[in-house]
């Protein structure tokens, strides 16, 4: 961090607060270089993928390793300062917006790639080890890492486990929790512990690897991952249809699953979601008219796959298609993807600003949904794009608005939760891979009630009894554990007068 910006010589730059926390935290991880303190620094971490809620943090700390992450934690424990977990921010609903002013123990810096076991096809990474960086590492080998978020070529696998991120593929390879056989994670006072050690399959006791992944970052911080590799298919290959109805492209969804045919991945894409990615960055020149595109990938061993490609091809026929190619090479197949995997941020090309939806249906309700999203679109008044892993019915509505209009900020939220309670209703949930964070906590109350609430909320005070570790986030306040604790304090208080 040697030399000028702005005139200010790094090097000569010292700690110049008079607060005692930041001086001490400084000390922990290495001095000035490590941490972030100046309001000018902080304003790049006010927000995450989730931009329309901003906070900024008391600071920004640095680790470099398990041990400084330990006392970190402590010494917040320790003086009652929140603080919370963060590693490439781009998790979608909020999960690390500092919404209390904690300090954020940044993970970037523990980035590396600690070991390679082929022969029992595993690997061992740090939280700020990049997604898609695994994959590449070990390509040349024949091995991949199967969890693909569409943000993996700047996503951290440590924020993966915090989410249970999923991804295009996870239709017939599983999403994050499905890869995870091990991790070191940092208590919220300070302990480290390791669970699965080795990453040893069906070790005994409670579930441990299921609670902490997807836990939002709120029972611990992850800071090493074993995760699970696998050996490259022989064959792959990807096919694109058009349609000229969305209800013929669900419907066609529903037949390939129904047929037994389980593709590695099966997106779907409708007409605003179309017009978003073919004036961005990767257009490949699909029809301007078109309704509803699908976008299908197979894999598996050499010899039967033409036989799945070819009865895919038919059920679309079936189906009204307008179009089906396969395609002709590996380029075109890549150019396809591209094409798909910029379809949130392509919806900048469209409009000024636009919010991200997640959530689940059974894949048998997809037209009933889509009409009913629809009547969300024109009820709010805003146009709403589809983008969504149609085989596994994990659903990617997105709100285009203009945050420049007043109102309309919150009327984005709105229709945004209005398409969640239509996935509810429809016998889904509120998030496939997105998480809750604090943009969904609210709608938590679609799909439990205040008792099963309660219920978790029980095991986050066993890890978190202090509640400063990403405090306010994953769960609304039941109104019943309100109840509770008034009980409680008035009760505490009638024995402490006893007492006396």
């Amino acid at each position: 961090m040697n030399g000028k910006i702005g005139g200010i010589d790094l090097a000569e730059r010292r700690i110049q607060s008079d607060d005692k926390h930041i001086q001490n935290l400084a000390a922990i991880v290495g001095g000035e270089h490590s941490i972030l303190y100046h309001k000018e620094d902080l304003i790049a971490y006010d927000c995450d993928g989730f931009t329309l809620h901003k906070h900024l943090p008391k600071a920004v700390v640095f680790p470099k390793n398990t041990e400084e992450v330990a006392k970190l934690v402590k010494y917040c424990s320790d003086n009652q300062l929140p603080f919370l977990a963060r590693g490439a921010g781009t998790g979608l609903s909020g999960g690390a917006i500092p919404i209390n002013g904690e300090v954020i123990i940044s993970l970037v810096r523990m980035k590396r790639l600690l070991n390679v076991d082929l022969e029992n096809r595993r690997a061992v990474v740090e939280p700020g080890y990049v997604n898609l960086k695994l994959t590449n590492s070990i390509s040349d080998k024949g091995y991949y890492y199967a969890p693909d978020p569409s943000s993996q070529y700047c996503c951290t696998i440590g924020g993966n486990v915090a989410e249970n991120a999923g991804g295009a593929h996870c239709l017939k390879y599983g999403v994050t929790t499905n890869h995870i056989l091990g991790l070191e994670v940092v208590l919220p006072n300070g302990e480290i512990i390791e669970i699965g050690k080795n990453g040893i399959l069906d070790t005994p006791g409670y579930d441990l690897l299921g609670l902490l992944t997807g836990s939002e970052g709120t029972l611990g911080i992850v800071t090493k991952i074993i995760v699970r590799i696998l050996k490259k298919p022989e064959a792959k290959q990807t096919i694109l249809a058009y349609f000229d109805k969305v209800s013929d492209g669900s419907q066609a969804v529903s037949d390939i699953i129904s047929a037994g045919i389980v593709p590695a991945a099966l997106e779907m894409m409708d007409k605003i979601a179309i017009e978003g990615v073919e004036a961005a960055a990767f257009p490949v020149g699909h029809p301007k008219d078109i309704e509803a595109m699908l976008l299908i990938e197979v894999d598996g061993i050499s010899a039967g796959i033409n036989d799945q490609i070819n009865q895919i091809l038919d059920l679309c026929k079936k189906r009204n298609v307008r179009e089906v190619k396969v395609a002709q090479n590996e380029q075109e197949s890549n150019r396809w993807w591209a094409n798909r995997k910029t379809g949130f941020g392509a919806m900048g090309a469209i409009s000024p600003d636009y919010l991200v939806q997640d959530g689940v249906i059974p894949r048998s309700k997809l037209p009933e949904v889509l009409d009913r999203i629809q009547k969300v679109s024109e009820e709010y008044g805003l146009r709403i794009a589809n983008i969504f892993h149609a085989g596994d019915g994990n659903l990617h509505p997105l709100v285009l608005f203009d945050a420049r209009i007043p109102g309309e900020s919150e009327k984005a939220l709105k229709a945004g939760s209005a398409c969640l309670k239509v996935c509810a209703d429809a016998g889904g949930t509120i998030t496939g891979e997105h998480g809750v964070g604090i943009e969904k906590k609210e709608e938590m109350r679609f799909v439990f009630t205040d008792e099963e609430i309660m219920a978790q909320t029980n095991i986050r005070e066993v890890f978190n009894p202090n509640n400063l570790l990403n405090a306010g986030k994953l769960f609304p306040t039941p109104a019943r554990c309100v109840e509770i604790k008034k009980e409680r304090k008035v009760s505490h208080e009638r024995r402490k007068v006893g007492t006396t």
